[in-house]
């Protein structure tokens, strides 16, 4: 499995960014996919997370209400849609995929997002 992330940039402050995260190779209907962020000189965490089958989403609490996770299963894309963003949402955001979105297997490469005040 191999994922590429993109989308990322810089925004001011309440503004938006999608991110997408494409998966290639071999992929499983039970994986799940889950959006991470590492701010600098802290460790990643969750961000939002969805199964590839089926209408389960997850968020952490900085997300609810301004985040919103989607999939195209055909096209094998899951987006990030980012709203109302704050300085505090800069980070290098990574998308992952598993059996659970919160423990993926697979990883990859990180886009950075810029928030502005």
């Amino acid at each position: 499995v191999q994922l590429q992330a993109s989308g990322g940039g810089l925004v001011q402050a309440g503004g938006s960014l999608r991110l997408s995260c494409a998966a290639s190779g071999r992929t499983f209907s039970n994986y799940a996919v889950g959006w991470f962020r590492q701010a600098p000189g802290k460790e990643r965490e969750f961000v939002a997370g969805i199964r590839w089958s089926g209408s389960s989403t997850s968020y952490a609490d900085s997300a609810k209400g301004r985040f919103t996770i989607s999939r195209d299963n055909p096209k094998r894309t899951v987006y990030l849609q980012m709203n109302a963003l704050k300085p505090e949402d800069t980070a290098v955001y990574y998308c992952g995929t598993g059996v659970s979105a919160t423990t993926p297997d697979y990883w990859g490469q990180g886009t950075l997002v810029t928030v502005s005040s």
